[in-house]
């Protein structure tokens, strides 16, 4: 299974060190990864592999959005599911 991770907030030091850290401490493997700096603004898209991932989903997602809320970020994680339906509906 997949999951689509982005992050979007103000530029600093360790955005991505920080959650490719979290991921990796989870067995999420992130298969390709976008980012962008515009002005002081930051935004970035992984897609990550989520088949061998230590823990739920859930707990994935609300620990990337508690990590994001300290750093003064927004980061969510959609499951591949999400963009299924979307597409069927």
């Amino acid at each position: 299974m997949k999951a689509v991770i982005t992050v979007t907030g103000r530029d600093s030091v360790g955005i991505i060190a920080a959650v490719s850290a979290y991921c990796a401490e989870r067995d999420v493997n992130i298969q390709d990864i976008s980012q962008s700096v515009l002005g002081e603004f930051f935004a970035m898209i992984m897609l990550t592999d989520i088949d061998k991932m230590k823990g739920s989903f859930a707990d994935l997602a609300d620990g990337l959005s508690a990590m994001g809320r300290a750093r003064g970020l927004e980061i969510r994680a959609m499951h591949e599911d999400i963009f299924n339906t979307m597409h069927h509906i």
